[in-house]
């Protein structure tokens, strides 16, 4: 059932409304702006019927707040108004006001507004979120697409996102870094870390694919990878600004090889100089990189990548990351048996 929340200082009308709308929606209501907006934060309502003329804080004003705050800006507004003032309704709607109705209320007009504007805003809000699933799938298989210049790492990418995610869940659940993560950061980081290596579009494929272990000139120009990738990011961040991921996906592809010893690149940042996303996302690209057979090496065992993660632990690696893996490294072994699955051609399907 649709959540409505009507707003009007007048207790008769918030009580004739709610009982003409109470058979089909679920009606909250409140009698001042400062309820209301803490109404909205609390229950993130539907649907908004809001009074225009109310003392303290006014409709006008409720909802140029509502529009300043993006968590609460896709709620529709419908206008409940005595007002017949097309400058006054001219103003709402360039605020961002989906609609009026006028007072007395008519409650088939109001139910018929009401069921129209959650159908349009429901309507909305899949159609953005399309827009978003497609420009995301079109950047990853650009990243994937660049993943094919290295024969080594076929499904690095999405693997370590995976990872990321096992280890933000695990920090965000302990509370080990605070508010300086958060459910909002998790999400955006595990959207973010399968293009950490897309820097490697610019490192010549003969170094990529060589057999044996690189020259130390060869080994600083792989190196580049970090700093090329932070400019492709960057590149497609300010023609697609609406993928909010992609700043953090910069950092990660910019960072991720820094170590907590300062003795990474490429800016040999120390502790808690490194990001926190890139601190999660180092031991993620370590773990996966290890178990995964390469041209040059053998697939170490999953208990032998776990010694060696535990012994970088504050050298390589964040304490609090490492402490993290090692609570969550069964998760780490499953979802690598399942890659190798998939992989290997056995029944299944890529982890969600």
């Amino acid at each position: 059932m649709k959540k409505i929340l009507v707003v009007d200082d007048n207790i008769v009308n918030l009580k004739q409304i709610a009982a003409l709308l109470a058979a089909d929606f679920d009606v909250i209501t409140a009698d001042s702006g400062f309820a209301a907006l803490r109404l909205c934060a609390e229950e993130q309502p539907d649907l908004i019927l809001l009074d225009m003329l109310m003392p303290g804080m006014d409709g006008m004003e409720i909802l140029s707040r509502l529009q300043k705050n993006p968590a609460l800006r896709h709620i529709p507004v419908i206008f409940l108004t005595g007002l017949n003032d097309a400058e006054t309704e001219a103003r709402a709607l360039a605020l961002g006001a989906m609609d009026f109705v006028s007072k007395p209320i008519d409650r088939d007009i109001l139910r018929h507004r009401i069921n129209l504007h959650l159908q349009y805003a429901e309507y909305r809000l899949s159609l953005e979120q399309t827009v978003k699933d497609l420009e995301y799938n079109i950047v990853v298989s650009f990243a994937e697409l660049i993943e094919c210049k290295d024969e080594n790492v076929d499904g690095h990418i999405m693997r370590t996102g995976q990872y990321v995610g096992i280890l933000g869940r695990r920090l965000l659940e302990s509370g080990s870094y605070g508010d300086r993560l958060t459910e909002d950061d998790l999400e955006l980081m595990i959207r973010a870390a399968p293009f950490h290596d897309i820097g490697k579009i610019g490192v010549s494929d003969v170094l990529l694919l060589k057999p044996g272990e690189l020259t130390e000139a060869e080994y600083r120009e792989v190196m580049r990878h970090t700093v090329i990738g932070a400019r492709v990011i960057d590149t497609i961040y300010r023609r697609t600004p609406t993928m909010n991921f992609l700043p953090l996906a910069r950092l990660m592809a910019e960072r991720h090889h820094e170590k907590w010893d300062g003795s990474g690149y490429p800016a040999g940042l120390r502790g808690e100089e490194i990001p926190i996303c890139c601190r999660i996302l180092a031991v993620a690209n370590v773990y996966d990189s290890c178990v995964t057979a390469r041209k040059h090496r053998r697939a170490m065992k999953h208990e032998d990548v776990c010694a060696l993660i535990a012994a970088g632990s504050g050298l390589d690696f964040d304490p609090l990351v490492v402490e993290a893996f090692l609570q969550t490294a069964d998760q780490f072994a499953r979802l690598d048996q399942q890659f190798e699955s998939i992989a290997a051609g056995v029944e299944g399907s890529w982890p969600e």
